[in-house]
């Protein structure tokens, strides 16, 4: 894995942008199939979607701007988790790595909820 995932970085925009870069790297390995490529295509479509929308965040016009954008950021790392372990099942043979990312996206999660929290 990316050495982000092996380091606590504090960098958000780093952190959720490596979330995307190593979900679709993993992703580009497993073998498509019918049931893999649902799955692949959810995984990466919400995996990606942290970082974007937590750059909108940060871009934000208004409080209230930021604050639902954080709550994207939020449902997406929840979302990333999901798919995450359904992966896991669905190719066994990447279960550690999945596991790996499943950790950051839960770290992720755990952020961008107090965040919101914090905010709202």
């Amino acid at each position: 894995m990316n050495k982000v995932m092996s380091q606590r970085v504090f960098d958000l925009e780093e952190r959720t942008a490596a979330l995307g870069e190593n979900v679709i790297t993993i992703c580009m390995k497993i073998t498509k199939n019918e049931i893999t490529k649902p799955l692949i295509v959810q995984v990466i479509k919400s995996a990606t979607s942290i970082g974007a929308n937590y750059a909108e965040a940060d871009d934000a016009e208004s409080k209230k701007d930021f604050h639902h954008k954080i709550g994207i950021c939020k449902k997406e790392s929840r979302e990333t988790k999901h798919f995450l372990r359904m992966l896991k099942i669905a190719v066994p043979q990447f279960s550690d790595s999945l596991t790996e990312l499943w950790h950051e996206a839960k770290e992720l999660n755990l952020i961008f909820n107090t965040i919101y929290r914090k905010v709202g």
